[in-house]
């Protein structure tokens, strides 16, 4: 069975970044994406960037370009601004996110929440946007336990979102276990499971520990083993993700959703190894 695939990118600040970027596209276009999403930046500090990235994704690509919006670092003046801009340049999806707290720890927005964020784009666009909201099957860093997150992940929902989309995860279990939660507490909206290819043990292990990702220890011990950025760690990386990938589709997952770090490489070889060809 071969489900929908999408594809996250971050803004380029640069332009040999930029190149890098759209050439990620263009090959990751051959897998026929449902959409690219753009994220927005720690507390917002890519908002232009975000925009102007999600302008050139459609204009370049064809692809629909789904934007990152968080509220930790804008005012709801700015949201709504922002908003405006996204629906006059034809966005009709969002990625809606709490966001990381700027640099220095001081929060600017009257919105403390990502359900209160969901709740004002419904209250002022109506139906306008499909709204996307994340999942953390292995529980938020911050959540004080698994039923806290649970609660607050079900008020994301009730405020209006149509689909959520997870962090990342190397255990399938999790995935699984988390749905069955949702479905027993009368969460029926998509969840996706999001894939991060493997192709640098040193980044990985960094960004997992800032967002509660569990790296199994047998996987860190392996991985340990090869040299950051060598073939063996990244074909290694392939064949780990695409099982976890089979697994969840075989479990029922509706769709995948790649965290791509602006390469395209990795996630087109997990995709064909699961039956997506280019």
């Amino acid at each position: 069975m071969i489900v929908p695939v999408s594809f996250e990118f971050f803004p380029a600040r640069s332009a040999d970044g930029q190149s890098n970027l759209l050439a990620a596209q263009k090959l990751l276009k051959k897998l026929n994406p449902e959409f690219y999403s753009v994220t927005f930046g720690a507390g917002g500090g890519t908002r232009d960037l975000t925009l102007q990235t999600v302008l050139d994704t459609a204009k370049n690509t064809g692809v629909m370009s789904v934007p990152h919006i968080s509220c930790s670092a804008l005012s709801s003046q700015e949201i709504q601004d922002t908003l405006e801009q996204y629906k006059k340049s034809d966005v009709s999806q969002l990625v809606v996110l709490r966001g990381d707290t700027p640099s220095g720890g001081q929060c600017f927005s009257e919105l403390r929440h990502a359900s209160e964020l969901v709740e004002l784009v419904r209250e002022r666009h109506g139906e306008h946007f499909y709204i996307n909201v994340a999942a953390y099957p292995e529980v938020h860093p911050q959540a004080k336990s698994s039923t806290i997150d649970l609660k607050n992940f079900k008020m994301k929902v009730e405020a209006g979102a149509d689909c959520a989309i997870t962090q990342y995860f190397y255990n399938a279990d999790a995935y699984f276990r988390f749905v069955d939660r949702c479905l027993a507490s009368g969460i029926d909206i998509p969840i996706v499971p999001g894939i991060m290819p493997i192709t640098n043990y040193a980044n990985l292990d960094r960004f997992s520990t800032m967002c509660g990702a569990e790296i199994p220890r047998w996987l860190r011990m392996r991985l340990q083993e090869f040299q950051d950025g060598s073939a063996d760690l990244e074909s290694y990386g392939v064949d780990v993700v695409s099982d976890i990938c089979e697994r969840l589709i075989d479990g029922g997952a509706p769709k995948l959703h790649f965290y791509t770090m602006n390469r395209g490489g990795p996630s087109v070889r997990i995709c064909e190894n699961l039956g997506i060809k280019i």
